[in-house]
């Protein structure tokens, strides 16, 4: 049975290249999907194991880190210390695990992987006036200069629905996993789904992003569950789509991965 540890190697090994957008809430308070307020090209990581147990974390053109770069060890031994790391097979990243008073910032990273591609979104919240509101969004696009694959380019599409109505209907299946400690975590059997697009599209705040990404999450965190939905077109008959989902006490308790396929007639 596969861990957690084994698939990270096999979801994120590799050295991912790709352009940066950054939309960042304004000082009067607008977040523009449309136009990034930062780009960065290229953004570039690459994740290396000397074996079995241990690696290296290298990034640059980074965001958030000081100077654009930052090296880390990475290990088994040490590898989702706080829980908040998830790995499907094709799908990972890693989350805040609760709604935290003390906290400066509350987000998630998404990637969803397709041969030598890697499509990542990072949502971060933010207290304002006593709000959790969304400030900051940002996706990359990685392929992997390694691989020797051509990836097929992905649509652009002017909003969420004109995205996602096309797929209605296709098959697929559906696995959770439940927040754990260290690399025991499993995904349950999975189930058969069919996919609809309000399954995805169920806030306000929504939005296409680079490299066939789209997303649809509270701008406000409520007081109330809620869930945070994520999906990528990863070639023309392949849809990937992440749920986060969380309790009224504002704790994480389930990522669910949804894989549908283009319904052959």
């Amino acid at each position: 049975m596969t861990n957690q540890w084994t698939l990270n190697r096999l979801n994120f090994e590799g050295c991912w290249q790709g352009r940066g957008c950054w939309h960042v809430r304004d000082s009067e308070g607008d977040l523009n999907f449309a136009t990034p307020t930062r780009v960065i090209t290229p953004t570039r990581y690459a994740i290396s194991f000397s074996d079995e147990d241990t690696g290296v974390w290298d990034g640059s053109g980074l965001f958030f880190a000081p100077d654009g770069k930052a090296t880390y060890a990475i290990s088994r031994e040490s590898y989702n210390a706080g829980g908040g790391c998830w790995q499907f097979a094709g799908a990972g990243g890693q989350s805040s695990r609760r709604l935290d008073a003390g906290a400066s910032r509350f987000g998630h990273e998404i990637n969803l992987f397709q041969a030598r591609s890697r499509s990542m979104l990072v949502l971060i919240w933010e207290p304002i006036d006593h709000h959790w509101r969304l400030q900051v969004v940002g996706a990359v696009g990685f392929r992997c200069l390694q691989g020797q694959s051509v990836e097929p380019e992905r649509p652009i599409c002017a909003s969420p629905e004109a995205l996602l109505e096309p797929l209605r209907g296709w098959q697929g299946s559906s696995e959770r996993l439940t927040p754990s400690e260290a690399i025991q975590g499993q995904p349950s059997a999975p189930q058969p789904v069919v996919f609809d697009p309000k399954q995805l599209l169920r806030h306000d705040c929504s939005a296409v992003m680079a490299d066939g990404l789209v997303f649809s999450v509270p701008e406000q965190l409520p007081n109330a569950a809620f869930r945070l939905e994520i999906g990528g077109l990863l070639g023309p008959a392949l849809f990937q789509q992440v749920s986060i989902l969380f309790d009224s006490a504002g704790t994480l308790t389930a990522w669910q991965r949804s894989t549908f396929q283009a319904t052959r007639i």
